[in-house]
């Protein structure tokens, strides 16, 4: 690996970081990012959707030429050829299936880092309006400068206001969170 890719991505390491680093610098190279993103996005989903699949992935029990054959017929079925379905068919034939999942989450960050997207995830207590999405949106793309690539969760919990978590910063402006605080203040005052 080229010591300008290691620069590139940050924070790379472990198995998964050093499979999706190589697998990305390829990309790049043909130009397919997003093609190969979008393979990778389809193979996570009959991940998720699939036991069997998931089995498959995590069990040692099966050989490396029962993965091989087992994934092969999963990529052609599904239609995903190409540098991701070569890639998937590598990490099957090395017995790394076990990491893909952890592979497709550093390929989806490397791709955003160098689009210059930032990922931000915000908790509410209630599904947002699209004016509220879009006003949160606005507020974190001139927070960080960049695009942002926004995860909504709902976490009724909070009663009320937002939790945003960006990188390693977080606002936390939810309404449990400002009870918690006057309780302890008021026990303080006693």
């Amino acid at each position: 690996m080229a010591e300008s890719s290691s620069k590139e991505a940050p924070g790379v390491s472990g198995v998964a970081g050093r499979y999706a680093l190589a697998l990305f610098d390829l990309a790049r190279d043909e130009k397919a990012l997003d093609v190969v993103m979008k393979g990778l996005d389809s193979f996570e989903g009959l991940l998720r959707e699939s036991p069997d699949l998931q089995r498959l992935v995590k069990s040692p029990v099966y050989s490396s030429e029962e993965q091989v054959r087992a994934i092969g017929a999963v990529l052609d079925r599904a239609g995903i050829s190409g540098l991701t379905a070569n890639f998937i068919r590598l990490v099957a034939s090395r017995r790394r299936l076990f990491a893909l999942p952890g592979m497709i989450a550093a390929y989806r960050g490397m791709l955003a880092r160098s689009k210059g997207v930032v990922s931000a995830e915000v908790r509410l207590a209630e599904e947002p309006s699209p004016r509220v999405m879009e006003d949160i949106k606005t507020a974190l793309r001139a927070m960080t400068s960049s695009e942002v690539d926004l995860k909504v969760k709902i976490d009724p919990a909070l009663i009320g206001g937002l939790v945003v978590q960006v990188g390693s910063r977080m606002i936390d402006a939810s309404l449990r969170t400002k009870l918690n605080s006057i309780r302890i203040a008021m026990k303080e005052a006693r």
